[in-house]
């Protein structure tokens, strides 16, 4: 029963987010504008993190980004932005008698609300996405129990640079696979990055 209401739960909680990122990327479509705050030309992107999690997992990371230029909901010189990355992250722990090297791929769209202007932009993001491990055991007594996953990010981080080609940041990750298969235990990770835009 604890697992047909999981499943029911997980589904209504997936239509709730195809739903909500349908409207927000149609309304990002339609009042879609080229903002002062836009990375001038640049919409691809390089990003290196680094982050630390629970026992003793480390996470180094890189990801590839694409901003479309959808900049939208202008406001007291500041606007949103969204962009989408895709990732490649190797996880590594010392921790207990056995461990796994663990490699995730995945991708996620990312809401930013950015300052229009300046020689340093500071933003806040958000975003939400997939990752899939090579392995869902981490160590001999730490699982996540399936290598599908879901990951929810939230962070603060500042955009500059002569053609504000450059960002850094701190963001905190989530990751786990929302009750599909216990144990559950899920990965926090708080992660340090730079990106360059070209």
């Amino acid at each position: 029963m604890k697992k047909k209401n999981d499943l029911i739960r997980l589904k209504a909680t997936a239509r709730g987010a195809l739903a909500f990122a349908v409207l927000l990327c149609g309304a990002a479509a339609a009042q879609a504008t080229e903002s002062p705050g836009a990375s001038q030309g640049q919409p691809y992107g390089v990003q290196l993190g680094y982050g630390v999690a629970q026992h003793k997992v480390k996470g180094a990371d890189i990801g590839f980004v694409w901003d479309p230029g959808l900049n939208f909901w202008e406001m007291g010189g500041w606007h949103f932005s969204l962009t989408g990355e895709a990732h490649l992250t190797y996880f590594h722990t010392n921790e207990g008698a056995f461990h796994n090297n663990v490699y995730a791929i995945g991708a996620q769209p990312m809401l930013r609300f950015i300052k229009d202007g300046g020689a340093i932009r500071p933003y806040i993001e958000a975003g939400a996405g997939v990752r899939v491990l090579s392995h869902p055991t981490i160590t001999d007594t730490y699982t996540v129990s399936t290598a599908f996953q879901f990951m929810e990010v939230v962070g603060i981080g500042a955009q500059f640079g002569t053609h504000q080609q450059y960002q850094a940041g701190c963001r905190f990750q989530h990751i786990s696979n929302a009750g599909i298969k216990e144990p559950n235990p899920g990965i926090n990770f708080t992660q340090l990055y730079v990106q360059y835009n070209f």
